[in-house]
């Protein structure tokens, strides 16, 4: 993601450029957010680390097959993105 200069600079959007007053607007004003950067401070040091989230539908980890197909919903999504880019 950082191969383009333009992308990579809407890639630190969050740290740089977001707007702090503890309303939440993005992923960053989050609860979850700040306990993850808690626990991992390594991680959390270099705002270029991507951070990801990952939603899915129809995934059965059990194998309990109770359908006659197996298609499943994958859905993965940067966080680090401004929300306008997000959307599209």
């Amino acid at each position: 993601m950082y191969k383009s200069s333009r992308i990579a600079e809407d890639m630190l959007w969050h740290y740089k450029e977001r707007i702090k007053d503890g309303i939440l607007r993005h992923p960053a004003d989050a609860k979850a957010w700040k306990d993850f950067g808690e626990q991992n401070s390594h991680f959390d040091s270099d705002p270029r680390n991507v951070r990801l989230g990952l939603a899915t539908d129809g995934f059965n980890p059990f194998c309990v097959m109770s359908t006659t197909h197996s298609t499943s919903l994958v859905l993965l999504t940067p966080y680090n993105l401004p929300p306008w880019l997000c959307m599209k």
